[in-house]
């Protein structure tokens, strides 16, 4: 295959690595032979390992001035540093972790950015203006799913300024362990994404009536602020008054058409840009995430949080080799601890099941370069950029302050999503490699590319081109405050997202460590 690059390239992270990437669309063949003088020994694909010196067996592989793991046989060098050859490192342990760094200057403040946004009762401010109808019960599903449909045929039209009717579709609430440890976590997220900036501070339940997951208990008295504090607006289909399928869905209609009716009464307004709730995640990642597109996204994550915003970034087993990195950013030791607390949580999730850590890295991730876990998680917490960490949540708890949050969620693309909108997030940020048209249906999803190659491909998928990084065409400043900006504009309705364009929408997963019965 050709090359898009006429001369090889490779980018080393750290000087003290000793092995770099090869940029070169491709890769290079044996025999190439870099300006610096190295020389390949054996082919090398695009974003694979090169050694840059000779490595011994049992060595350490060096990358992001971390030790990825150890040769397992010795690796001369100019040769592919496969995943075979490379032995993964054991987990660092959760105690004697460096504390926080004391004394250190906070970032610089960013004044003046805006947004055009909706906002809420709570204080909260949307960047959608969106009907949202909660489900108790998986079994309610297809009833609420036929009455979104008639709801935007038949009532939508006559609401210009709500731009959606969505259905917090699930696969909780009965033949679970409603009462086990872990079950409260499907619960409060249910009941958090009921609460999501986007939905207008206005709850609608849709129930069955005999399913465990009441609404009383997935909305207990006082649980949300709501509009005008009342409780849910609740339908529920075993109601005496419903005769046949066609009573269920006027029903829902009816109740719908008096939320329609008050979201349209809402309009945009001018907000400062710290309203901006951000979750950052990454998926279908290559060994160019660390390089290209989770720097850049740092690097807004810094701006973000310089304009007073919220920024969370999640993805427990993703970040989890970098705790040593995590807990001398935390902005006390409250915080570190909380951090800590959320990763043994999650050690210990792991081998109840029979698991490390390693199970996290996918077949696709591997192709992209990436040898292992530790590798993975170096590039994915660079997303979080250089701020202290403010504050840390558990799975399915709502965000209540500002700054740089760690959101402990599991790395599935899906859960993570869902629990940073049940979170609270108003815009997502999704960086990938290998690529994925992942959408929300709740909230818009920026969508950038870590490589030229992925961005030319699906140019009308890919919402920013982080490959220019690679290429010497862009900095990561140029693509952090292109992202920015593109930020502000998808917040303030000016854009729409790719997956917002094609209406992509992957359904939400809850993460539920309970048992199902």
């Amino acid at each position: 295959m050709e090359t898009m690059m006429t001369t090889p390239r490779t980018i080393r992270m750290h000087e003290n690595d000793n092995v770099a990437i090869v940029v070169n669309a491709g890769g290079l063949p044996a025999g190439t032979v870099f300006p610096d003088g190295l020389t390949l020994t054996t082919r090398v694909p695009e974003g694979h390992k090169v050694a840059l010196c000779d490595i011994a067996q049992g060595a350490p592989i060096v990358r992001y001035d971390v030790t990825i793991g150890h040769a397992l046989q010795p690796i001369a060098c100019g040769t592919w540093v496969e995943e075979s050859l490379v032995g993964m490192p054991a987990a660092r342990a959760l105690d004697d972790l460096p504390k926080p760094v004391r004394g250190r200057a906070p970032l610089p403040p960013l004044e003046g950015y805006t947004f055009e946004g909706f906002r809420n009762p709570d204080g909260s401010v949307g960047t959608r203006n969106i009907l949202a109808i909660s489900e108790t019960v998986q079994c309610v599903s297809g009833v609420v799913a036929f009455a979104v449909e008639r709801i935007k045929q038949e009532l939508l039209p006559n609401y210009p300024h709500v731009d959606d009717v969505v259905a917090i579709e699930h696969t909780y609430g009965c033949g679970v362990a409603i009462d086990a440890p872990g079950a409260e976590i499907p619960i409060r997220t249910l009941r958090n994404i009921a609460t999501n900036p986007n939905f207008g501070g206005r709850v609608m339940l849709v129930s069955l009536g005999c399913e465990k997951l009441q609404p009383a208990r997935m909305f207990p008295q006082g649980s949300i602020q709501i509009q005008n504090g009342q409780q849910p607006d609740t339908v529920c289909l075993q109601d005496a008054a419903h005769v046949g399928f066609g009573d269920m869905i006027a029903s829902i209609m009816r109740t719908a058409e008096t939320h329609l009716a008050a979201l349209n009464l809402r309009r945009r307004e001018t907000v400062p840009a710290a309203e901006l709730v951000v979750g950052v995640q990454c998926g279908g990642s290559d060994a160019f995430s660390g390089v290209t597109a989770n720097p850049a996204v740092g690097f807004a994550s810094d701006l973000l949080v310089r304009a007073g915003a919220a920024v969370m970034f999640s993805e427990v087993t993703e970040v989890r080799d970098g705790i040593a990195q995590l807990t001398a950013r935390a902005a006390d030791d409250d915080v570190a601890q909380a951090m800590i607390r959320e990763m043994a949580w999650y050690d210990e999730y792991l081998r109840r099941g029979g698991v490390d850590r390693s199970a996290n890295t996918t077949p696709g991730n591997k192709k992209g370069g990436l040898a292992n876990i530790t590798e993975k998680a170096m590039g994915s917490i660079i997303k979080s950029g250089t701020a202290p960490i403010a504050g840390v949540l558990a799975p399915g708890d709502k965000l209540r302050q500002k700054g740089l949050i760690y959101a402990a969620t599991p790395a599935s693309d899906f859960i993570c999503g869902t629990l940073q909108l049940a979170a609270g997030m108003n815009m997502h940020v999704f960086t990938t490699g290998r690529g994925t048209p992942y959408g929300l249906a709740a909230v818009p999803v920026v969508k950038v590319a870590t490589r030229d190659d992925l961005a030319r491909r699906w140019h009308d998928l890919m919402d920013i081109n982080a490959g220019r990084i690679a290429t010497g065409d862009a900095t990561i400043a140029d693509v952090g405050w292109e992202l920015f900006h593109f930020l502000l504009d998808v917040a303030s309705g000016r854009k729409k997202t790719w997956a917002e364009h094609w209406r992509l929408h992957n359904a939400l997963t809850l993460f539920n460590p309970a048992p199902v019965t």
